[in-house]
């Protein structure tokens, strides 16, 4: 329904997350291996920039996000993305600009904004350690966060409730963008697919982001509790889609990553390579 200034209510009270019949798609994408990733360190808000792997990795993830309706296609949209909104990290910035290059390339040109709702979360004093050195020091709180997230996190971090306060208005803001100036849709279609129907031609967004931020995203968005936390797992520059139908999120794909085979091969031929040279079996 509209309010009376004209513009778009949100359906139920206040805090609802997304505006009422919205019909849009959004994104997920995480950034590509950071420097602390590679070295096996916690990372959380610290500024780890890309390596060249993950550099490679952004690249494939831009080029399947350019075209996503190549075989086998991604269940995107037609159209141009309407934003592509990125964490201010570095190692999201970098993989961002990557999307944003050959989007540009294929003839598209989205609104690119960062936005510190999307920035991973501060894991405290565990941020650049080691993960050897926090099973050291802080054994019982990290088994605890991994048993039961709510009741323990990282010392001088972010809680998963906090996590979700500031996420919660991103995700919010990006879906009303989406929603602005377009009629609601509605549920009275097909929901079932396989029946080869045309592809939608309402407007989605990509965000670039990460695994805990997402994770939270995610159960947000499909209004779980927060204690579900580890439902949820991302590997790099994988790709998830949401679709919101009337109002609706669908989860329609999740943690794709065919889009990196090439780099898997060519990292597995590599290997081969220096163990057959080193005589080692």
């Amino acid at each position: 329904m509209d309010d009376p200034a004209g513009g778009r209510a949100l359906s139920g009270d206040a805090g609802t997350l997304v505006p009422d019949g919205l019909d849009a798609t959004l994104v997920l994408v995480r950034h590509g291996e950071s420097t602390f990733i590679a070295e096996g360190r916690f990372q959380g808000q610290a500024d780890s920039p890309l390596t060249d792997i993950g550099r490679r990795q952004a690249a494939l993830v831009a080029d399947r996000l350019a075209r996503p309706h190549d075989a086998p296609a991604l269940p995107l949209p037609t159209g141009v993305p309407l934003e592509l909104v990125h964490s201010p990290l570095g190692r999201t910035t970098e993989t961002a600009t990557a999307i944003d290059v050959a989007l540009r390339a294929a003839g598209q040109a989205p609104a690119v904004r960062p936005d510190a709702g999307f920035l991973e979360m501060d894991q405290g004093e565990w941020q650049g350690l080691h993960r050897d050195e926090i099973e050291a020091r802080h054994g019982a709180t990290l088994a605890t966060w991994r048993r039961s997230p709510l009741e323990a996190w990282a010392p001088g971090g972010e809680s998963l409730p906090e996590v979700q306060a500031r996420a919660r208005p991103a995700v919010r803001a990006m879906l009303e963008r989406l929603a602005d100036g377009r009629s609601p849709g509605t549920h009275d279609r097909s929901q079932v697919a396989g029946y080869h129907d045309p592809l939608p031609d309402h407007p989605w967004s990509i965000v670039v982001g990460h695994d805990g931020v997402f994770k939270v995203a995610l159960l947000t968005l499909f209004d779980l509790p927060l204690d579900r936390f580890w439902m949820w797992s991302m590997d790099l520059c994988a790709i998830s889609v949401v679709e919101l139908r009337a109002g609706r999120p669908v989860l329609r794909a999740y943690n794709v990553t065919a889009h990196l085979a090439a780099l898997a091969d060519a990292e597995s031929v590599a290997e081969l390579d220096e163990r057959e040279g080193s005589g080692a079996l």
